[in-house]
């Protein structure tokens, strides 16, 4: 028998630990502090706390981690720094297996910080409902499901007898909702391993890339006025309507994506980067022509497109003189331009197809789950500090991305045996068995 098929046993043998891991973390509530949640929750501590006796108990060795913002200010600029994140409550948490001799090491990293409930539940999003095979509640797919694969893939190995060459790392961070700083305080304290799987809800598929996200505002001034007159010209003192400006930039966008179509997009991703419009504000009064709007949106980047902070700057340019083209158009926004008020830059990271890990991932999933695809994934993942150290990356988890912060957020029972069993080839690939 072949010395993996052992552990992938033990995994069958244990569904209900598998599936009892996660309903534990679930039932501890870890809502992200910057997201105004009840304090009671203890944010992420008690399902740090959770998962730590977990890894004690099987054999790894452990430590919290604070984050420290004002030992973190030299990061200013960089990913993931935002100085007035607090984190009392809020540790990162590190494991490690220890290997029999100099293997390559791996670390395995997730967030356990969960967006707020939401509405609209028909579950209760706390109790880690069992239903059909389907555990259901907030964090279940974003991503505890992960973490849960990732912890009993390492146990799977430890009890299963196995030993492995190279050290097995695990490290659960906080924050990542809010923008990442949990993962830039665990690289700011010199966690390294020879690679890095973060387990991410992917639907199982192979993720080598997550795309850069900017939020930004475009605001738009125009002047009041009766709107049941007739239009006297602005140069003579009359209204001008920025519901009409705003709809000359939803048109230019509109434009702007057919280029961005060809231009942006990625062998490994299944949509090109684009300008997805949000929200659209404007208007006082039924009777007044709106002296103001603003359209937020959303809009990705790719990993060959960051700065040398590792961040979206150029895309950020490439924005702004887009809307100052547009007012170009526009004797009114000639000489009342329109401008970016940018709200959010979360970065990204790839590991190229040509790198060993790549190549081992993609290798050892598919000996679990021949039908992986590769595939990047469009929204923001915590792999881009630990690609920026030099720690090839990839991303792999159980559970539909599109489950992420809806209610009645699950995963599949059948899907986390599954990813247990492709964490845990991986490692025993990546790692190396010990004679």
């Amino acid at each position: 028998m072949n010395k993996k098929d052992a552990v992938y046993r033990w995994i069958d043998d244990h569904t209900a630990e598998v599936a009892g891991l996660l309903q534990q973390l679930i039932q501890a509530p870890s809502v992200n502090a910057e997201m105004d949640e009840d304090p009671s929750y203890k944010y992420e501590q008690r399902a740090q706390e959770c998962l730590k006796t977990f890894l004690d108990n099987f054999g790894m060795e452990t430590e919290f981690q604070y984050p420290n913002v004002e030992k973190l200010r030299v990061y200013e600029g960089k990913p993931g720094y935002y100085p007035d994140h607090k984190f009392d409550n809020r540790p990162n948490l590190l494991g490690t297996l220890k290997g029999q001799s100099k293997g390559k090491s791996i670390m395995l990293s997730g967030h356990m910080d969960v967006v707020p409930r939401g509405t609209k539940w028909t579950h209760d999003p706390f109790g880690g409902e069992i239903i059909y095979g389907k555990i259901y509640g907030r964090g279940a797919c974003d991503m505890k499901g992960g973490i849960t694969c990732m912890v009993m893939a390492a146990k799977a190995i430890a009890e299963s007898g196995m030993k492995l060459k190279g050290d097995v790392k695990v490290g659960t961070v906080v924050d990542e909702e809010a923008g990442g700083m949990g993962t830039l305080a665990l690289i700011a304290e010199g966690n390294r391993a020879d690679a890095c799987l973060i387990t991410e809800a992917t639907n199982l598929q192979i993720a080598p890339l997550c795309r850069g996200i900017l939020w930004g505002k475009i605001v738009i001034d125009g002047r009041s006025g009766s709107i049941e007159m007739k239009r006297e010209d602005f140069r003579e003192g009359g209204p001008v309507d920025a519901i009409e400006k705003g709809r000359m930039y939803l048109k230019a966008i509109k434009n702007l994506n057919q280029e961005w179509a060809i231009t942006k997009q990625h062998k490994y991703m299944t949509l090109p980067c684009q300008i997805n419009v949000a929200e659209f504000h404007a208007g006082e009064y039924p009777t007044t022509y709106a002296n103001h709007c603003e359209i937020v949106f959303d809009a990705q980047y790719l990993p060959s497109e960051k700065d040398q902070n590792g961040l979206g700057s150029r895309v950020k340019k490439e924005l702004e003189n887009f809307v100052s083209s547009v007012a170009e158009t526009d004797p009114w926004l000639q000489e009342n331009p329109p401008h970016i008020e940018w709200m959010i830059d979360a970065d990204c990271g790839e590991t190229l197809d040509d790198q060993p890990f790549f190549q081992q991932v993609v290798k050892s999933a598919r000996e679990i789950h021949p039908s992986s695809e590769i595939e990047g994934i469009g929204f923001h993942t915590d792999m881009g500090w630990f690609c920026r150290v030099g720690i090839p990356t990839m991303n792999i988890g159980p559970g539909n991305p599109r489950l992420d912060h809806h209610s009645d957020e699950y995963v599949e029972i059948k899907d986390l045996v599954t990813c247990t069993k492709m964490i845990a080839s991986i490692i025993m690939d990546w790692c190396e068995i010990s004679e």
